[in-house]
């Protein structure tokens, strides 16, 4: 890891033997770090890396680089980091996850982590992803000088009251997902629904089928809304539910999306309704889903439907050395 004289290496936190950069963990070292990051999601109440994080770290995803910090011989401190994609296919901006085990903060190795991905990002902007929005994360991004860029909001409600009825829109019938069959149409409209989103926007046919592998995977929780003449795939509503800890199923808005052609239709309305009656027949009471904070049309919506506010994910950023964020 090369020294600066605007990020120097970092320095081994008290008690620890400092953070490595490397381009691949060993087996072991990967179930290390899933049992951290286990850990931590349970002392702070949100998961530390993201769904997609941990897809590509259990898959050893040759694109992540890691960030890692033991102390006595044990995995205290974690980061996940991975270039964007410019416009061009070029690197892009660097993009991290960080988390410290609960028993080691306070020992300087958070500092570390962000001073190791500082340091990694070379001539690149630096965007660091705080899950949760704690309070020991902001004031860590406070101190290094990152800012605040993006605003990521969690949303609840209960399932418990009662739902509009689903709208009726002419021309458009709604089905369940085929796995093997609709895989290409999904990702398309996805592609130009979220043409103007860095994560969602560029999922792949591996993404798909890395969530189709999932245990929590149902085709039956994927809503597709089509064009009754010709089949088009106009619109859908993927849900997923989980187990929490109470053995209560909980419940996801995971992705609903529109063709950007089809809008204005009231497909949106349709699908989000839908996905939400099929979690309520299955038993789910409680539902989330994460919208952009400043997208203030949809987040009313969310309200409308019985939404509130139940957290956030803050991105936060360091600009490249050329000055952009």
């Amino acid at each position: 890891m090369a020294e600066t004289p605007e990020h120097p290496a970092p320095t081994a936190p008290e008690g620890a033997d400092g953070v490595r950069l490397v381009p691949a963990l060993a087996p072991s070292e990967v179930g290390e770090v899933l049992a951290l990051v286990a850990e931590a999601e349970r002392a702070d109440g949100a998961p530390p890396v993201s769904e997609q994080g941990l897809l590509q770290l259990r898959a050893g995803d040759a694109r992540q680089q890691h960030l890692l910090a033991r102390a006595g011989g044990r995995v205290v401190g974690y980061g996940s980091l991975l270039a964007e994609p410019d416009e061009d296919g070029a690197p892009g901006a660097l993009v991290g996850e960080l988390v410290v085990a609960p028993a080691d903060r306070g020992r300087g190795t958070g500092r570390a982590l962000v001073e190791a991905a500082l340091a990694a990002r070379g001539e690149r902007a630096l965007r660091l992803w705080m899950h949760g929005d704690l309070p020991a994360a902001r004031a860590l991004a406070e101190r290094a000088g990152l800012v605040r860029v993006r605003e990521l909001m969690t949303m609840r409600a209960d399932l418990s009251a009662p739902l509009p009825p689903l709208p009726e829109v002419a021309g458009v019938r709604l089905r369940t997902f085929a796995v093997g069959r609709d895989e290409e149409a999904w990702l398309a409209v996805n592609a130009r629904a979220f043409a103007d989103h860095p994560e969602q926007g560029a999922w792949t046919l591996e993404d798909v089928r890395a969530r189709e592998a999932e245990p929590w995977f149902d085709p039956a929780g994927v809503l597709l809304a089509e064009d009754e003449r010709t089949g088009a795939l106009l619109g859908s509503h993927w849900t997923k539910t989980t187990t929490g800890e109470d053995g209560a199923l909980e419940g996801e808005v995971y992705v609903v999306g529109v063709d950007p052609a089809a809008q204005g239709r009231g497909i949106g309305r349709l699908v989000t309704l839908a996905g939400l009656a099929s979690l309520r027949e299955r038993g789910v009471r409680v539902v989330e889903l994460y919208v952009e904070a400043d997208n203030a049309a949809a987040v009313a919506v969310y309200r409308r439907l019985g939404f509130e506010r139940s957290g956030a994910d803050v991105v936060v950023a360091a600009p490249s050395r050329a000055g952009a964020a």
